[in-house]
């Protein structure tokens, strides 16, 4: 695939809530990148947002964005039920794209994202940020050292009020429109976990789940059971629940082996809690200001051809099959 030899001209497709601190100023901060265009259907939002960013140029059109000479590379950064096409728009017009998680509304979506990309060997990584986090590289690491022997079961709560904090407040809150979003906060959230499972524990040999509408506080499912196997025999359970009592709020993921446990959260600022026969430890981790901003510095090096792909649409499909899985309430 082509490489960018000079500097990462970036143009953001959707310069909304996401864009403000957790990625867009990233792109101005990492070496050998810039950010010179942005997005929005609503001009006056487009022109306000590259305003207070010190952005060049603001488009309401997306193809305009995209046929930008100066811009080199996109970053999709809309709803979900959107990033296929503009992923093809991108790879048509040979741009490599940054594409937010979920990498589209579901597994044959990306499908075609990856099928295009192939064949016009364009690049293109999906936003699965978390990867690059300190508590998620530790995790891995304890893993991959043996710390906990072999693995046997992963246990993964995320409970959550239906108003909860932890997702961003929009105009439309498409994130619990099904049509948009995929299928409600679990497509919002559990990419970001599965990710991380795959990731360390490799792509599972058998997943199944299901999903309910037990609050019917919208169209969307509220609740998600999911199970899978992974090679040596570990088991994964994780359930999803958006509609729990505020005392009820869990976020936990446990590891189980053969010589201990290590437990974190996915989401809140918990300390990583190790509790093995020759280790009991609590470890603190601090996120960078712009949670993304060690992503998008090897998304950067990847597209220059300095560095792997941090994470391929086939690692990205992986997630998305594991949520297909579960299929509709």
């Amino acid at each position: 695939m082509n490489k960018i030899k000079q500097t990462i001209n970036w143009g953001i497709i959707g310069c909304g809530n996401v864009c403000e601190v957790k990625s867009g100023p990233a792109f101005r901060k990492v070496p050998n990148s810039q950010l010179v265009a942005v997005m929005r259907r609503d001009l006056v939002k487009a022109q306000d947002y590259a305003s207070r960013h010190g952005v060049a140029k603001f488009y309401a059109d997306a193809q305009q964005l995209i046929d930008d000479p100066q811009v080199n590379a996109i970053y999709i950064a809309t709803p979900p039920s959107s990033h296929e096409e503009y992923a093809l728009r991108a790879i048509a017009a040979g741009k490599p794209a940054y594409i937010e998680k979920p990498l589209s509304i579901d597994a044959p979506s990306t499908r075609r994202i990856l099928q295009a990309s192939e064949r016009a060997g364009v690049k293109v990584s999906g936003a699965y940020y978390r990867r690059r986090l300190p508590l998620f590289e530790k995790v891995k690491a304890l893993i991959t050292e043996g710390c906990l022997g072999n693995v046997s079961l992963i246990s993964i709560r995320l409970h959550l009020p239906a108003n909860t904090d932890r997702i961003a407040q929009t105009e439309t809150n498409w994130r619990i429109d099904p049509e948009v979003s995929g299928g409600g906060l679990f497509h919002d959230l559990a990419p970001h976990m599965l990710d991380i499972i795959y990731w360390i524990f490799g792509r599972p040999l058998d997943c199944r789940g299901r999903s309910l509408n037990q609050a019917n506080l919208s169209a969307a499912p509220d609740f998600t059971a999911l199970d899978a196997v992974f090679a040596g025999g570990i088991f994964l359970g994780g359930t999803w629940s958006f509609h729990v009592h505020p005392r009820s709020r869990e976020d936990s993921c446990t590891i189980y082996g053969e010589r201990g446990q290590l437990t974190f959260s996915f989401f809140e600022t918990n300390p990583l809690q190790i509790n093995t026969d020759t280790r009991q430890e609590s470890l603190a981790f601090r996120n960078p200001e712009h949670i993304q901003m060690n992503m998008i510095r090897d998304v950067v090096r990847y597209f220059r051809g300095e560095g792997e792909n941090p994470c391929s649409l086939e690692d990205a499909l992986v997630s998305m099959e594991l949520m297909d899985a579960v299929g509709k309430p």
